[in-house]
């Protein structure tokens, strides 16, 4: 089945948009859509606005509305909401009454008893690369908003927005992965991946940390384990790590240190994705990972890269 992914995303990060799209879908987008074959919940990610899981397509409207009359007696109520296509010529955009009369003309067109108060059943209608698109419809959740008013946070922390996408370019399908972030902090990251499912472990070297990052957990009705340890002591193996860079004023570290931490991750996992204020390519090549995708995050004037890393054959 095709599905089709509304997305939108705030200033600055486009890029880091793109990583996710690449991870989630093995391909980006130009647009602000996106159509792929695989079915991905849009509330995984921030950008995803919504999808449409694509039932009926055709070059014109009329197309549309006679092909919902061969559906199947819907027996829930439903509402059929138009999608506003924004990368449309101006001269194609449907204006808000035009809208309405397309959801009205559809509807009366589809077998069953619609309900625009609270439809137990959502369909939804575009326009997009030339031809008309009708499907189920869904809405992103945005659960991380929700995560935003956690117990405990820092300044310094990822915003909960990059965490979820950090956690999907590391995890873009987590049936069978397991993965670790050992330099968890408070647990910004644990808690975006642990509510998308993700099986996925915390530990870190300051034990001063730890109990905020359990009680964040635990605020949100997440269950994870999160542990002291030094990272050179990670004796298990994951199939992925997720390391924040260590950089504000507390936990300053040499380059020396930074490629001890890398080392360390290479006796463990076999991908890593790292956020970090630095450009430290050479650091990550020497501790025995290739780089195979990596896109720039920026706040202002505030900038982090964001690196996907997998293990290469040997160290240099």
């Amino acid at each position: 089945m095709l599905h089709i992914y509304n997305y939108a995303y705030r200033e600055g990060e486009d890029a880091l948009c793109a990583l996710e799209m690449r991870s989630l879908f093995g391909k980006d987008s130009q647009s602000s859509t996106l159509e792929s074959n695989l079915k991905v919940d849009p509330s995984r990610s921030p950008f995803i606005r919504e999808r449409i899981d694509v039932i009926y397509e055709g070059y014109h409207l009329q197309d549309i509305i006679k092909q919902v009359q061969d559906l199947p007696i819907i027996e829930a109520t439903f509402k059929v909401i138009f999608i506003q296509n924004g990368d449309l010529a101006e001269s194609e955009k449907v204006d808000f009454e035009q809208r309405r009369t397309i959801e009205r003309e559809i509807g009366l067109h589809i077998p069953g008893e619609p309900d625009l108060l609270n439809p137990e059943l959502l369909f939804g209608i575009m326009k997009i690369n030339g031809r008309w698109v009708f499907g189920h419809y869904h809405k992103n959740k945005a659960a991380w908003l929700h995560h935003q008013k956690k117990p405990h946070s820092y300044s310094t922390s990822l915003s909960t927005r990059v965490a979820r996408a950090v956690a999907n370019i590391a995890v873009p399908d987590p049936t069978g992965i397991k993965a670790i972030d050992p330099c968890c902090g408070i647990g910004t990251v644990l808690v975006e991946a642990l509510s998308m499912g993700i099986n996925i472990v915390g530990s870190d070297i300051n034990p001063l940390v730890l109990p905020g990052a359990r009680e964040n957990i635990a605020h949100f009705g997440l269950v994870g384990e999160v542990i002291r340890k030094d990272i050179r002591s990670i004796s298990s193996s994951y199939d992925v790590a997720i390391i924040d860079m260590p950089y504000n004023l507390f936990s300053v570290i040499t380059p020396e240190e930074q490629l001890e931490m890398l080392e360390s991750a290479w006796g463990f996992t076999d991908k890593l994705v790292i956020v970090t204020l630095e450009l430290i390519d050479s650091i990550i090549i020497k501790a025995g990972f290739e780089i195979v995708d990596r896109c720039v995050v920026k706040k202002g004037t505030f900038t982090r890269q964001i690196i996907v890393c997998e293990k290469s054959s040997g160290k240099i």
